[in-house]
């Protein structure tokens, strides 16, 4: 398996360290609010890779961190008149929801970084006895001078001093404008923990290389988060784990583009932005929005718009549609010589296109063209229920991955379903006006019926409103 790597910026072929198990880390959210579209997306990827790793054979381990103590979710907390479990508990019962409504599989571990407080302040003692952080006022920090490698997947250099000024800057001091903070002294009316230094709470960076470290080994296969936290986020990841440990912290950077929306920056002041109880609202699908985050490769821009997505929207119905036919195929018989050459080529691309840096899009391009080879068959009533048998185990192997094909039609309406059988008695009665009359009225209430050799057949529209 080809996977590209940050670190090197280059692809280069994937095994796990040990041949067997991926022990991945996924940055996972900071849970001051409800998660957007955009960080979804780079929670789709991650959902996305680790169904490919095991695709294709391999064990994974994939742990997501939860951020539940930093600025946001402090001066969030304070403003509510909460304490900081209790604000942040809130957001993280929403995201697990969302993940749950949008098919991402559990990772294997969820750890919260309140519940790691000791072992950061481990880590942050173990630098400071190694000489590569220092004690400023009860606060602790990172001594990049210390560390030459520093700035190796981000190319930024450890001399840029604005740059490190804009992003770093804060009302803690240091002795150099770069360094940053492994433990910030206790505020007036902040939460904080006793610590060697005095009260106080962990900084950003070091949570993410506690949590990953303690549940995966010192050495990770896989890194995995937004393109957004390459620095300084990843950056100081590297300097306090490797300063620490002495050992190559990780294998592949991974790391996924900025979702835009209408071709903007997303932002509420723009109107542009959307979390996904948002669009569920507005009747998408959340299938249809898996879809929709799905259509570009995780290193380019995915450029999110509502006609983007009632396009997913109809893909995700017309596949639907596709197996729910398949599932209802009368005809005995054996597979097809047809079948069975459509379904090992489909097998072949698909697989070849995960493993090219795993190429999502070109994947469900394989599924739909596969779609398009077996659909003029089953119109005609050729298909075979051994045909329809070994299509259907292709798309529940492809699902595995892709996680689109799991659906429920959902029971029709009593008044609806009067309708449908009025309209067969009417065909019967050779009253087609009638007739089309009630089909056009379901049509206008989302209701599409077609005409099969085996009856009639219905399915939901796939315009939305």
């Amino acid at each position: 398996m080809k996977l590209y790597n940050t670190l090197t910026r280059r692809p280069e072929d994937f095994e796990p360290l040990d041949g067997r198990i991926v022990r991945m880390y996924t940055c996972g959210p900071t849970v001051y609010d409800v998660a957007h579209i955009g960080n979804l997306r780079t929670f789709v990827f991650s959902d996305l890779l680790a169904r490919t790793l095991a695709f294709l054979g391999w064990e994974v381990r994939n742990v997501m961190n939860i951020t539940d103590v930093d600025d946001k979710t402090i001066a969030g907390a304070q403003a509510r008149g909460l304490t900081l479990r209790e604000y942040t508990q809130t957001y993280e019962q929403l995201f697990f929801e969302d993940l749950r409504t949008i098919g991402i599989r559990p990772a294997w571990k969820y750890p919260r970084a309140t519940e790691h407080i000791s072992d950061m302040i481990r880590l942050a003692q173990t630098l400071v006895e190694k000489g590569h952080a220092y004690v400023r006022e009860g606060s602790v920090y990172f001594d990049i001078s210390t560390f030459p490698r520093y700035g190796a997947l981000s190319g930024v250099s450890a001399t840029a001093g604005q740059v490190y000024s804009r992003l770093e800057a804060d009302e803690y001091d240091r002795d150099d404008v770069r360094d940053f903070a492994l433990w910030k002294a206790a505020r007036p009316g902040e939460p904080s923990w006793d610590s060697p230094w005095g009260p106080g709470r962990p900084g950003w960076h070091i949570e993410c290389s506690v949590m990953s470290t303690k549940y995966l080994g010192n050495t990770l296969d896989i890194h995995v988060g937004g393109v957004d936290l390459v620095f300084p986020h990843h950056e100081n990841e590297i300097a306090q784990t490797e300063a620490a440990t002495g050992e190559s912290f990780v294998r592949f950077w991974v790391h996924v583009e900025h979702l835009l929306v209408d071709g903007q920056k997303m932002s509420k002041s723009l109107g542009n932005f959307y979390t996904l109880r948002d669009l569920i609202a507005r009747g998408y699908e959340p299938k249809a929005i898996r879809h929709q985050l799905m259509t570009a490769h995780y290193r380019k821009q995915l450029n999110f718009t509502l006609d983007g997505l009632a396009q997913s929207t109809a893909a995700i119905f017309r596949l639907w549609d596709f197996a729910d036919r398949l599932e209802e195929v009368g005809r005995e018989g054996e597979i097809s010589d047809e079948t069975a050459d459509v379904i090992s080529t489909a097998e072949r691309d698909f697989e070849a296109a995960l493993r090219d840096d795993v190429n999502v899009p070109g994947a469900l391009a394989v599924v739909f063209d596969l779609v398009r080879a077996v659909n003029p068959r089953l119109a005609r009533d050729e298909t075979t229920q051994g045909d329809a048998q070994a299509v259907l185990g292709f798309l529940k192997r492809a699902d595995d991955v892709l996680g689109i094909m799991e659906h429920d039609r959902g029971a029709l309406d009593a008044d609806v379903e009067r309708l449908i059988a009025e309209r067969d008695q009417a065909r019967k009665a050779r009253d087609f006006d009638r007739a089309d009359r009630i089909r056009a009225e379901l049509a206008n209430r989302g209701i599409i019926l077609e005409d099969t050799p085996h009856g009639t057949r219905w399915r939901r529209s796939f315009d939305v409103g």
